[in-house]
């Protein structure tokens, strides 16, 4: 416990040190634990040491867990942060708080129809191809506009912003293009959330305004391998 604990200190100081030399308040910026091919065990661990906000790829492993940790008194808030399968939005619209992963609108559509009546609506962001590689999933900055404006609509979804994950070594500029984007789409819908940034480029992210970082290998170690089913 005292090593997840240990490292979501340091993570956490870096956010804060990284937030306060772009002027922005450390409080600004929501660490969400990218907890994917870990074990259930580490996450009651992070949960143990005050994490709340998980990030999963695939959800299968994603639902196993919840059901692994689902008597902890401190419930947590579960993000889908990898592609969402047509077969599988049922169950993503039944169990978990966030996607960041839209980039269709039959998709969020399925999502709003399938969200239960009595739960809240789910929170949704956009996901946008900022790198512009065809192996990356993510709707092109030119597209975003016309599937924000689709997806706004749509009753049980909470639209809240957008998510990129730029190239490894990516340079500052393609980070400030999302931002850029974002801030120019904030205002007619409401945004209050740019997810980018993860254990290798966190800084740069956070002062190009990221208000949301995934981070996984800084928190949890290097991954394990990855499981096939999504």
């Amino acid at each position: 416990m005292r090593a997840i604990g240990d490292n979501l200190q340091a993570v956490l100081q870096r956010i804060a040190h990284a937030a306060r030399d772009a002027g922005r308040d450390p409080a600004e910026v929501t660490l969400l634990a990218v907890s994917k091919t870990h074990p259930a065990a580490l996450v009651e661990q992070a949960m143990a040491a005050g994490q709340r906000a998980f990030g999963e790829n695939y959800v299968q492993e994603a639902v196993e867990k919840m059901d692994a940790v689902k008597g902890s008194p401190h419930l947590p808030e579960w993000h889908l942060i990898g592609p969402l399968q047509s077969n599988k939005t049922r169950i993503v619209a039944e169990r978990f708080q966030w996607v960041h992963t839209l980039d269709r609108e039959k998709t969020a559509r399925r999502l709003s129809e399938q969200r239960p009546a009595s739960a809240p609506p789910l929170n949704v962001l956009v996901q946008v191809n900022v790198s512009r590689e065809a192996s990356k999933s993510g709707i092109s900055m030119e597209e975003t506009p016309s599937l924000v404006r689709q997806i706004s609509s749509l009753p049980k979804l909470r639209l809240r912003g957008l998510m990129a994950i730029p190239e490894p070594g990516a340079p500052r500029a393609r980070f400030h293009e999302v931002r850029d984007l974002f801030e120019k789409l904030k205002g007619e819908f409401g945004f209050d959330t740019l997810s980018m940034g993860m254990s290798d480029d966190m800084e740069t992210a956070i002062a190009e305004g990221a208000t949301m970082v995934r981070i996984g290998t800084a928190i949890f170690g290097e991954r394990r391998k990855e499981r096939s089913a999504a």
